[in-house]
């Protein structure tokens, strides 16, 4: 089974407590392998007086990748604040991922990537690049900037090897 992303319903407004609630769960079930990341989506906005603050996308809900097995399924679903699943029809089905399309786009406007980098991408690793004026192109990674975010990838523009600086939100791994 492959790790896939889903959509987790949620008391509203407390979306932050839920996802502190599962990764702590996870733990202590020793889940670790199979819920592996919750993520509450979320942007920053600037008000009208020059504040920057911090506006839940899609309040009463949270993200989790996850490798979907019954006990994963059974610790997300009786983790306190969690009222369910988008994408199941109840009764017992297990509910369906997001796509990769949709993860990317909403990782993306965090500035986040479906790939765990610390753990899944290496310099010297294909990636196809899926957003700029590079998208749908082919490199390899040069090096990676965990702290900002950032990735060097090298493709080939016009039979020449060149250096580009990408976001991680801009790439997936070939």
């Amino acid at each position: 089974m492959e790790k896939e992303w889903y959509v987790v319903n949620t008391y509203s407004g407390h979306e932050d407590k839920v996802k502190e609630r599962l990764e702590m769960r996870a733990s202590s079930t020793g889940m670790e392998d199979y819920i592996l990341r919750v993520v509450v989506p979320q942007q920053k906005e600037i008000d009208e007086n020059g504040k920057e603050k911090v506006k839940k996308m899609f309040p009463g809900y949270i993200l989790v990748e996850m490798i979907m097995t019954d006990e994963a399924w059974f610790v997300v679903r009786n983790t306190p604040g969690v009222t369910g699943f988008i994408g199941s029809s109840g009764k017992g089905a297990k509910p369906f991922p997001l796509t990769p399309a949709e993860v990317d786009h909403i990782l993306g406007s965090m500035g986040m990537s479906r790939l765990d980098i610390a753990n899944e991408l290496n310099v010297g690793d294909k990636v196809k690049v899926t957003g700029g004026p590079f998208e749908n192109m082919y490199g390899t990674v040069k090096s990676i900037d965990l702290e900002n975010s950032k990735l060097e990838v090298a493709l080939d523009l016009f039979g020449q090897e060149t250096v580009v600086e990408l976001e991680l939100g801009q790439i997936t791994k070939a």
